[in-house]
């Protein structure tokens, strides 16, 4: 048995219960987690508009992104031990228990070692964040000199999206506040706007999930790229449009923490509360507006 979040079809609010883990399955490690992130898409599933998305009807765990030590290995699981430090982002929405408890279990191909120089707890902020920024900006292609806006670009998934874009050579814009400059910038901006404006670059990766409202700020040809909304953008002028859905990838995930260690990416946390004060933590991001994320600390 484990502590761990649930969501509860009969409930409003996660509730924190006693739960069986899964059986540890050949191809699993068994982790104790160290911290959880709480993403927006975590109070979707609490609240119940991703359960109707996703058809879910039972009780599920919920958590997306975490940092863990492994306390057991599969009978087929290679390069990973009893003991090692580990991040992983878990992608069964209906698995019983998933980030936000002491205790989980995480497919060995979902995991990677956490390497030396990062924090442990604060580490957890990044799985998830940066994975979505990554395939996001990935699905631009090669940046060949175009100019690039990244909307909520002081946001966890906008201001990895800053970084990564600047790293691979894009010319990038952040739209955020005005009193976001200063990180914005030191993300890899060349400069930041806090109006969307007319149709002046070649591309828009939508952090702030603005969808069909960012297209104003794209050329005529050019290119959007989003994640899954209930009301996604569609095409117009020629630009093409791609959305997004985050999948596990091991590897892109230890470029992603490499990335991190070397100063590329920074680990952002808005607050660290005990899993027993979840409340507190999926109240801060259903409210939004936080610069980086609330972690969960078993």
């Amino acid at each position: 048995m484990t502590l761990a979040l649930v969501s509860r079809p009969d409930a409003a609010a996660p509730a924190l219960e006693e739960v069986t883990l899964p059986p540890l399955g050949p191809g699993d490690l068994r982790v104790r987690v160290t911290a959880a992130s709480v993403d927006p898409v975590d109070t979707l599933y609490a609240g119940g508009p991703a359960r109707a998305i996703f058809g879910l009807t039972g009780t599920v765990g919920l958590g997306w992104s975490l940092t863990g030590v492994v306390t057991g290995t599969g009978a087929e699981v290679t390069g990973f031990s009893v003991g090692d430090p580990v991040a992983a982002v878990l992608p069964d929405v209906t698995a019983p228990v998933r980030a936000h408890a002491e205790e989980t279990v995480v497919p060995a191909s979902a995991a990677v070692p956490l390497p030396d120089g990062l924090d442990p707890v604060d580490a957890a902020s990044l799985p998830l964040n940066a994975l979505t920024a990554a395939k996001m900006v990935d699905r631009l292609g090669p940046a060949d000199g175009r100019t690039l806006l990244v909307t909520g670009a002081a946001g966890a998934v906008g201001g990895y999206a800053v970084a990564l874009a600047a790293h691979a050579g894009w010319t990038v814009t952040g739209l955020a506040r005005a009193s976001d400059r200063d990180f914005v910038l030191r993300a890899g901006a060349v400069g930041l706007l806090t109006e969307l404006p007319g149709p002046s670059f070649d591309a828009v990766v939508d952090g702030a999930v603005l969808h069909a409202a960012a297209l104003v700020a794209i050329r005529d040809g050019g290119t959007f790229v989003g994640v899954t909304s209930a009301s996604p953008a569609t095409s117009e002028r020629g630009i093409e449009v791609g959305i997004v859905n985050v999948a596990p990838d091991g590897t892109r995930l230890a470029e992603l923490l490499d990335l991190a260690v070397s100063g590329v990416l920074q680990l952002r946390v808005a607050g660290r509360v005990p899993l027993a004060e979840s409340a507190t933590a999926y109240a801060r991001v259903a409210g939004g507006g936080q610069r980086g994320r609330w972690l969960l600390v078993p």
